[in-house]
């Protein structure tokens, strides 16, 4: 066997290992969109199933809570207009500290992703 044929060999070897690197490593990161696109759909969908339940848990309650105040006060007008202030206060406070709750997701988030 010559000199040259040795390499050849050596460089066939090579370019056939190289080319089986790429393949599993597309197939790899086939598999990790897959899991990543999953676990997001399946989140969101959770989020908005969860939550739009609760939307409607919280607007019930809201609504009693009116009309109770409103009894205690003698005025629904100001049983409701007391509810929306505790609305307008908490949503100007997660407005403050919006800051801080985009990092905390950001923080949560980006373990799971680059698990």
């Amino acid at each position: 066997m010559s000199v040259f044929d040795s390499i050849n060999e050596a460089s066939n070897k090579a370019l056939d290992q190289s080319e089986e690197y790429l393949k599993k490593s597309h197939d790899y990161y086939k598999l990790k969109i897959f899991q990543q696109l999953s676990m997001s759909v399946s989140m969101i969908f959770k989020v908005v199933a969860i939550g739009g339940v609760f939307l409607i848990g919280i607007t019930f309650l809201s609504i009693a809570l009116a009309f109770y105040l409103g009894a205690l006060l003698n005025s629904y007008t100001l049983g409701f207009v007391i509810v929306g202030l505790a609305y307008a206060i908490i949503s100007s406070l997660l407005y403050v500290f919006r800051g801080s709750i985009d990092s905390k997701v950001i923080l949560k988030l980006s373990k799971t992703f680059f698990k």
